[in-house]
């Protein structure tokens, strides 16, 4: 199976999108489908994988940044039916090392996939990180 990386924004099939983060992310299930269009809409970059054959989206990764010095990295994931194939590694290199925020302090959340991100020198926090949680019914689940 072949696939393409592309970071058109009018390319994304947010129907996809929705369907894996409403239903297979363990992350933000909070979030109501106005909401993900929204931070999809919003983000500074994405970056998705189109499965080459069936032109379907098959992966997705969205990032907040200043636009100067930091970024953050969020909702990055791989249909289950495309993962061991690279593409978590493609997707995350084409947002931090391929795109212009490559020299960025970049920042993210995840309770899994740290081997992913180790390799692009992700890193427990530092002594002068610090971060308030959020609250209610933002609040993250704790397990996958």
């Amino acid at each position: 199976m072949g696939y393409s990386l592309d970071d058109d924004p009018a390319r994304l099939d947010s129907d996809a999108i929705w369907a894996f983060l409403s239903e297979q992310a363990y992350w933000g299930r909070w979030r109501d489908r106005a909401a993900v269009q929204r931070q999809i809409d919003e983000a500074w970059r994405v970056v998705a994988a189109y499965d080459d054959e069936s032109g379907a989206l098959v992966g997705f990764a969205r990032a907040l940044s200043d636009g100067l010095a930091t970024a953050y990295l969020a909702d990055v994931y791989v249909h289950p039916d495309h993962r061991g194939s690279g593409l978590g590694v493609a997707l995350v290199d084409l947002m931090i090392e391929q795109g212009p925020g490559r020299d960025f302090r970049w920042m993210l959340h995840t309770l899994d996939a740290h081997g992913l991100y180790e390799r692009f020198g992700f890193a427990p926090p530092g002594p002068s990180y610090l971060e308030r949680p959020a609250r209610g019914a933002l609040t993250q689940p704790t397990t996958p």
